[in-house]
């Protein structure tokens, strides 16, 4: 995958999602109008360009970013937005840590869960949309490290490690009552075993976390 793709969004047709929590045995129905969102994670080249970071334990621009809390994530999407002349999508206080989404706003954000779950399906049913070895780095063939962007084949629509690699912030609270801010991961790491690599695996983690197999991809609303 070059520069020049990975920075075309892909345009996500509306759809209808069932999110299901294992914990608690729940699941419910979301609705979904159409969307935009990154062919793959953002890259160490990508987030240095935006922000003059560079984060990552590991190091390489066609790396996926990683040791990037929820927090790092959000101001990037803003500050991407602003390099590219967008109403930011999130209206952020540092001083008390709350954040507001804009939902009218053109820049660039990060995906609901339901609009994770739905992309990396792209019209399928399985617990993946392909085999595991082909679609995702995991930690039964990638040898314990992260690997290069679209290094494995692509779903349906056009997206890539959507599974493995690095889990992906996902802009959703988990659950309020009982893990209070924590956010929503989704589609596994290069760490872990095949379990965790499926759809609708959910992980959660606090918003200032950061950790090397934790990254992050980009949408925008139409």
């Amino acid at each position: 995958m070059d520069t020049r793709t990975e920075y075309e969004m892909v345009a996500v047709p509306p759809g209808r999602v069932t999110l299901s929590d294992r914990r608690t045995r729940r699941s419910w129905p979301v609705e979904l109008t159409p969307y935009r969102l990154a062919p793959c994670p953002v890259t160490q080249e990508r987030y240095a360009q935006v922000t003059g970071e560079r984060p990552s334990s590991a190091r390489g621009d066609r790396l996926p970013v990683e040791g990037v809390s929820w927090w790092d994530a959000v101001r990037f999407c803003n500050a991407l937005s602003a390099q590219e002349a967008l109403a930011p999508a999130y209206r952020l206080d540092t001083d008390t840590e709350r954040i507001e989404w804009d939902t009218s706003a053109d820049g660039y954000r990060l995906p609901t869960e339901a609009e994770w779950e739905h992309a990396c399906r792209a019209g399928t049913t399985a617990a993946r949309y392909g085999r595991l070895d082909d679609i995702a780095w995991h930690r039964g063939n990638s040898h314990e490290r992260i690997h290069e962007v679209g290094g494995r084949q692509p779903n349906a629509w056009g997206l890539s490690d959507m599974l493995g690699n690095v889990w992906e912030w996902c802009w959703d609270v988990y659950d309020a009552e009982v893990y209070g801010s924590y956010r929503v991961l989704r589609g596994g790491g290069w760490f872990d075993e095949r379990w965790s690599c499926r759809a609708s695996v959910r992980r959660r983690s606090h918003p200032t976390f950061r950790i090397d197999d934790v990254g992050f991809r980009i949408a925008r609303s139409l």
